[in-house]
Order: C-alpha cells, then structure tokens, then sequence
C-alpha cells in the first residue's frame, strides 16, 4: 500500500526537479551509452570504418577556423609510447589541439545528438561579433522571460534563490553574456538573441548560417538557449567533433573565455538598482587547477555533457575536451584531460 501511495504522490513529479543544468538525471537503460575509448593503432581503423567519413573531416585536422598562424609554424603534438587507451562512459567524446587541431581523442565523435546549453558557446560567438559595444543596453521582454529551465535567479526549472530578472529591466549586453556563460541562463541567452537579430528565430538563422560557414557538417541549431523544441526535438542536434570545433573558434574571443574562467558574479541592472547573484554552472574550476573554463549542458533529452579548455603544465598549450550525455561527466573529464596530458606531448 505503501508503494501504491509513494507512486502516485511522488513519481509524476519527479521530471520537474530534473530539469536544469544543476540538475540530476537518469538515463533510461535504453539510452546507457556503450563504453567508448580512444583511437588507438588498432580501434582506429575500426572507428575510421564505422563513420565512413574522410580522414580530413575525421581524425586528423589541420583546417580548423581559423588557424592561429601557419601549420608549418604549429607545434603538433605526437603520442607518446606505453600508454594504454581510456575508457569513459560518455555518448561520445572528443579532444583537440588547442593550436593546430589535431585530434589528440575521438570516440563516435560525429555522432549527431541534442546538445543542450552547449549551444550556448555559439549565442556567444555571434553576439561578440555582432555587438559592437557589449554595453549597450537591452530591454528585457515577455518572449525572453517565457522560456524554461535555468534562469536568472533560478538554477532549475523549480528552484529560484535569488533575484530574477522582470518585463522592462534595462541590463547591459556584456551582464546577460556573463549570466548566460556563467549560470547558464536560458533567458538571458534569449534575450541576447533578441538584441541582435529581433526575436529567436531570426538569430537561429544566423547561427545556422554560421554553422555552415564553419563548415560544421553535423550540426542545427533550433533554439539560442540549447533547450530543444517540443515535436521538433530531431531539428536540434549537433556533435562531439563539432562542438569542439566552435570551442576552436570561440579562443579568439578572450572576453569569452575571461568571462567562463569566473566561479562567481554580481551584475546589475542598467541604473544599478538590481542585483543579480551569478554562478558558474562548471565545477571543474574549482577542482581542476589547469581548467581555463568551460561550459555544461544538461536537458532530459541531451543528458549531460560537458566542454572544458585545459592548459598543460608548462602553461603554453591548450587542449578542447568535449563529453556529451555522461553521467559522469566530472570524473571522466578530469581522467580525459590527464590522460591526454599525460599520453601527448608537444615538440
């Protein structure tokens, strides 16, 4: 009888409190990825078959946007010998060259699936490039409010522990870049949009524009937030190997990667009366010394998946980690990024 009560009084709310990128989700066992690991002499070939892709597209890049200096003038890292392939429980995975795009880690890495709030990198992307002055002031609509998941001032769809943003707040370009970057807020992503290009769809043209000028072959955006839209699910998606690939063109834009290296922030409002509590959504920066920051994702649909830049100890390389839908994906991103280290090295 016990049971009989629990399910109908508790189970029906149960996907509420999991919506959010702080939330905690279950796969269903239907949806456990396969355990995956690196390229290594043998399961290259293996991997190479089973995309049926061209190696350029594939394991080996040398034409990442944009390429910072010539290849010739690239220090390229090589394998070292003796080390064992990883094995992470991700959908699937990827790791770059910060410098010269070579792909140090590759498991289903152009596996097309819904990426959630990693979406937000792109948003960024178009809105440095299109806003000139990041202070200018934007006005706060309906339609950017109307929107689910993580908010300002709330970290999950059902949980609001500190102040919100309202219809007519005046809020500078560069506050909603740092709440959309740092507590992943889909409103504020909205709201960006908005400033830009009029309303959401007109900028999710622009970004599927810029999708194609990137020469992204797995990747449509639907919505600026990452939040997939119901009955269209199957519109949003991107990949492991693609997501890493805008993290590439996103380096250029150190206000980016300044703002994502943040653990925590006050921004105000345009006459300075309201604050606004922000916190970076990415653990990692308070556990990982060498992470140079990062970006989580999280919806029912997309799992949880994680994008992380981390620099070697020497400081003067960086490496572009990607893991989508892991459960895991804190552990397996901090054994990632050693044992890329630790298996590679740059002369």
């Amino acid at each position: 009888m016990l049971n009989i009560i629990f399910a109908i009084l508790i189970v029906p709310f149960v996907p509420i409190f999991m919506y959010g990128d702080l939330a905690v989700a279950k796969d269903d066992a239907k949806n456990i990825p396969a355990q995956n690991q690196v390229l290594g002499e043998e399961s290259r070939k293996v991997e190479s078959n089973s995309c049926q892709v061209d190696t350029s597209q594939n394991i080996v890049s040398r034409d990442l946007f944009p390429l910072r200096g010539n290849v010739s003038d690239e220090v390229i890292p090589s394998r070292r010998t003796g080390y064992a392939d990883i094995k992470i429980w991700s959908g699937s995975s990827v790791v770059l060259d910060g410098d010269s795009g070579t792909i140090l880690h590759y498991a289903d890495g152009r596996k097309q699936t819904q990426i959630a709030s990693l979406t937000k990198i792109m948003t960024a992307i178009l809105v440095t490039e299109n806003v000139k002055n990041l202070d200018e002031i934007t006005i706060i609509t309906k339609t950017a409010l109307n929107v689910d998941g993580t908010t300002v001032g709330c970290p999950t769809s059902v949980l609001c522990n500190a102040n919100q943003m309202f219809v007519g707040e005046k809020i500078s370009v560069r506050n909603l870049l740092k709440a959309m970057l740092l507590n992943s807020a889909n409103d504020a992503a909205t709201a960006l949009a908005i400033h830009v290009a009029d309303t959401p769809e007109n900028f999710v043209k622009i970004m599927n524009t810029k999708a194609e000028e990137l020469g992204l072959k797995d990747t449509h955006f639907c919505t600026p937030s990452g939040l997939e839209i119901d009955g269209r699910e199957s519109e949003c998606y991107s990949s492991a190997y693609d997501i890493a690939r805008i993290a590439s063109h996103s380096l250029q834009y150190k206000l980016i990667w300044d703002i994502m290296r943040v653990e925590e922030e006050q921004v105000y409002s345009a006459d300075g009366k309201y604050m606004h509590q922000l916190k970076n959504t990415d653990m990692l920066l308070r556990e990982m010394p060498n992470c140079l920051g990062g970006k989580t994702g999280f919806t029912p649909l997309a799992g949880k998946s994680l994008l992380t830049v981390a620099a070697d100890p020497t400081g003067k390389h960086k490496i572009i980690s990607v893991i989508l839908n892991d459960e895991n994906r804190w552990e397996d991103m901090k054994k990632l990024v050693d044992w890329t280290f630790a298996n590679y090295e740059w002369k």
